[in-house]
Order: structure tokens, then C-alpha cells, then sequence
């Protein structure tokens, strides 16, 4: 682990992979040292901002060190069902290579309970990790120009939704009516990171 220098009122924790950000986000989250005022977990990072009114870099350098990581849980969060069609475009070539056939991917996909580890890419993408068994989907080795909004997606071991159309890479499965992000709504983004989601399997 790495304390690194992030602006005037943050540091940013470097970390080994995404196990090690998510016990230390877990930790962190659940006792937050006393001045912060946002926590952004990513891949193999995590962003911690103070209020230099409230405390100083030097004291959030302690206390980051002093950090004891949490394997055993997850962040706490909100549990929500996502309802999926699965009719996505790339559904035939996920089976093929997790080689079952489609309605075991579908079934393991609903089986799961996943977390957003992270979020980025775009405003409301959530990268969301299983709780219980490992996924490895390889991104396609040619992006779409276009992904629709609300399209679930595979790609390494996350898995996510596509909050608004835009370019991408991931595996596409499904797709769902739940809006992820909306602009009006306090807070916009539906996934945040800790939010638990189960995938509800619903006909075309």
C-alpha cells in the first residue's frame, strides 16, 4: 500500500488489486477518519478528500496507515433488483465461453449477488463484482459505436448498466427499463459504490 500526494485536500491509496480496494473501502467506509468528506474506491485505488477546516493531510496520513483492512464483508449498502430481458446481442458468445449454454448464463447472472466495487467510465456505470464466483468475459475485440442506455453488460469479472447510450466494449446480455442514472433524482446515480444488486430475470 501507497499514501500518494492527490491536491491540497486529498490523498489517493494505492493498492494491490481489487480484493485489497475493496476490504480497505469496506473499512474505511464503516469508520471514516473524523474530516473526510468523500471516499472514491476504484480499480486499484482509493481517493480519500478532506475538509482542510476540520482536519490536515498529516493527520489523514495516520490514519489512512493505521487503516485495517476488511476481507470478510463488503461495504454495507442498499439492496436493489434490477429486472433484465436477456436478449442481448452477445449472449450465444458468452455461453460459448464460459461454455455453457444460455439459460446458464442467465441463471448464473440472476444467482448472483453483486456489488458495485466502483464506479466510472461514465456518470451512473457501476462496476459490479459477485459476491461468490468468479466471471472472466473477455471484452469484445471490437467496441460498438453505439451501447443502448440500460443494456447489462460482462466484461473480465464485472458486470454492469449502461446508464445512457454510449460507445463500448463489454459483452452485452440483456437489457433493462431501470433508469441507473437520472439527473432530477437526489442522488442521480442509482448505483453507488457498496449498493448490492440482484439481476430479476423478466420475458421478452
Amino acid at each position: 500500500m501507497r499514501v500518494l500526494p492527490s491536491g491540497s485536500t486529498a490523498r489517493l491509496v494505492e493498492l494491490g488489486g481489487l480484493d485489497e480496494v475493496l476490504a480497505y473501502y469496506s473499512a474505511l467506509a464503516e469508520q471514516p477518519p473524523p474530516g473526510v468528506v468523500d471516499i472514491l474506491p476504484a480499480a486499484r485505488t482509493v481517493m480519500v478528500t478532506i475538509d482542510p477546516s476540520r482536519t490536515e493531510l498529516r493527520s489523514l496520513d495516520q490514519a489512512l496507515n493505521q487503516v485495517q483492512p476488511k476481507y470478510d464483508a463488503r461495504a454495507p449498502g442498499e439492496l436493489i433488483e434490477v429486472p433484465v430481458v436477456y436478449d442481448g446481442e452477445d449472449l450465444g458468445d458468452v455461453a460459448e465461453l464460459l461454455e455453457c449454454d444460455p439459460d446458464e448464463v442467465v441463471r448464473r447472472h440472476t444467482a448472483e449477488e453483486w456489488t458495485v466495487a466502483f464506479c466510472g467510465f461514465a456518470p451512473g456505470f457501476g462496476y459490479m463484482t459477485a459476491r461468490d464466483s468468479t466471471w472472466s468475459t473477455p471484452r469484445r475485440s471490437s467496441p460498438r459505436t453505439k451501447v443502448p442506455a440500460g443494456a447489462v453488460a460482462l466484461a473480465a469479472e464485472f458486470s454492469a448498466v449502461y446508464p445512457r447510450e454510449t460507445p463500448g466494449g463489454w459483452q452485452l446480455i440483456g437489457r433493462t427499463e431501470l433508469a441507473v442514472f437520472d439527473i432530477d433524482r437526489d442522488p442521480p446515480a442509482l448505483l453507488q459504490p457498496g449498493t448490492r444488486v440482484r439481476f430479476v430475470a423478466e420475458g421478452s
